[in-house]
């Protein structure tokens, strides 16, 4: 419990030192904007595979992750289960030029609105042009990651997805790459204080999956809205079933 409260007070330190120093720095010495954000980015990816690394040692988790060559591509969009508060930290360590969507009260919180800002993450309170902001993204090359639970899985363990994912994916025309996150025994879980926290050091599991063609769901359904909507059941089972099978094991 000690180790996992140490483990927030860095993280809460780091996200102001970024915002008070590092990206102030970028801003003198970077003017084009989407440079700017493109190494804010970076610097955030190596932060966190830091801090992922903080957290192995002071024995808070171990982890392993399988699949990891998949993400060397550009303009992904990946797509993943929420068991954990954590898991934002874990894929943006491991997916280079990554882009996610960010809640909108992240930009008002003085630990993360630096970081948030200086990389140009894209808000969930965009509203109607939410969905452009993120097909533009991926247009771009950036790689987005999207939670499709909206929030992290309940604690029940079942897994219910918005359609917002989709319909990125049937708009955009982008296969879905799959990550499935394991973490045994659960910590960090919606609703779960950040001290009620196992006996023993958590292991996170994280499998990048291989592409889902996205195209076929267009072509059977006939349509954007109901290849959405076919899409979002098929991932939904999929992850369950994924999630299952993770579990018994």
């Amino acid at each position: 419990m000690l180790a996992t409260g140490v483990s927030f007070v860095v993280f809460a330190i780091g996200g102001l030192i970024l915002r008070a120093l590092v990206f102030p720095l970028l801003n003198l010495i970077i003017w084009e904007q989407q440079l700017r954000r493109l190494v804010a980015r970076r610097v955030i990816r190596w932060v966190f595979r830091c801090f992922v690394g903080f957290m192995r040692w002071l024995g808070v988790l171990d982890y392993d992750v399988s699949g990891l060559e998949r993400l060397e591509r550009q303009g992904l969009l990946i797509l993943a289960n929420h068991p954990t508060l954590i898991d934002t930290v874990f894929l943006m360590a491991f997916v280079k030029r990554a882009d996610c969507i960010v809640k909108g009260r992240l930009w008002d919180n003085p630990f993360t609105r630096g970081p948030v800002s200086a990389a140009g993450y894209i808000s969930n309170g965009d509203g109607s042009g939410l969905v452009e902001n993120c097909i533009t993204s991926l247009r771009r090359g950036s790689n987005l990651i999207i939670f499709p639970e909206g929030t992290r899985t309940a604690g029940d363990g079942q897994i219910n997805l918005k359609r917002g994912a989709a319909n990125i994916a049937v708009r955009s025309m982008s296969n879905v790459t799959p990550v499935v996150i394991r973490c045994l025994p659960p910590t960090l879980g919606k609703g779960v204080k950040w001290w009620q926290v196992p006996a023993v050091a958590a292991h996170f599991s994280i499998e990048v999956k291989d592409d889902i063609d996205v195209s076929a769901f267009l072509t059977r359904a006939g349509s954007e809205v109901l290849a959405a909507r076919h899409l979002t059941a098929y991932l939904q089972d999929y992850f369950r079933k994924e999630s299952q099978v993770h579990a018994a094991a």
